[in-house]
């Protein structure tokens, strides 16, 4: 099994990007809303740690949303509950999917929390910063605070982009998305 990791910035169209292999994806930012609205346990976990933001199952953004906004070493308390989780499901992903020729990782902290192996093959989504930032705004409780707060866990991005075996320009078209994204499982592929 290849793994392939791609990475980038905040809205560069990670997870259009890994759709576009046609390979099992595990999308980190799937998962993590999934525990928000069926894990009930990571909601009492979460209840007893912060009972002033979080009152009723399923957890709410705006409660998420108000817990970091009201202390900045929260966001960091609320992952040190939920990327067990997601550590978890990602192994049973790998799992699941150990036969499989390629599988994609659209994990975003995929560098900053170590879960990536010596053979695997990281991709770079390199946007433009001014679209990205006009489309995450359109992001339905977009935050500029949150915004700012998650971009402080994440390394830079030209560490990032040098650690990458590939990059691809992302210019929201996804006709030259899916041409580049041929291109490199061809290359890995041979």
């Amino acid at each position: 099994m290849i793994r392939i990791a791609v990475t980038g910035d905040i809205g560069s169209g990670k997870s259009f990007i890994s759709r576009l292999f046609g390979y099992p994806v595990f999308n980190a930012d799937e998962v993590v809303s999934k525990i928000y609205s069926k894990d009930k346990s990571t909601f009492l976990k979460l209840k007893k740690k912060f009972p002033e933001f979080f009152f009723e199952f399923p957890i709410k953004k705006r409660e998420l949303i108000k817990a970091i906004l009201k202390n900045k070493n929260n966001l960091e308390k609320i992952t040190s509950i939920v990327h067990p989780i997601v550590k978890r499901d990602l192994a049973l992903f790998l799992k699941k999917n150990k036969n499989k020729k390629l599988i994609i990782l659209d994990i975003p902290l995929y560098l900053e929390n170590k879960l990536y192996k010596k053979k695997d093959i990281i991709i770079f989504i390199d946007a433009n910063k001014k679209k990205i930032l006009k489309k995450i705004k359109t992001r339905k409780n977009f935050n500029n605070l949150i915004y700012l707060r998650l971009k402080k866990l994440q390394y830079s991005l030209k560490y990032k982009k040098k650690r990458s075996h590939f990059i691809i320009k992302n210019n929201f078209d996804k006709n030259s998305a899916r041409k580049r994204v041929k291109d490199i499982i061809n290359i890995i592929l041979k």
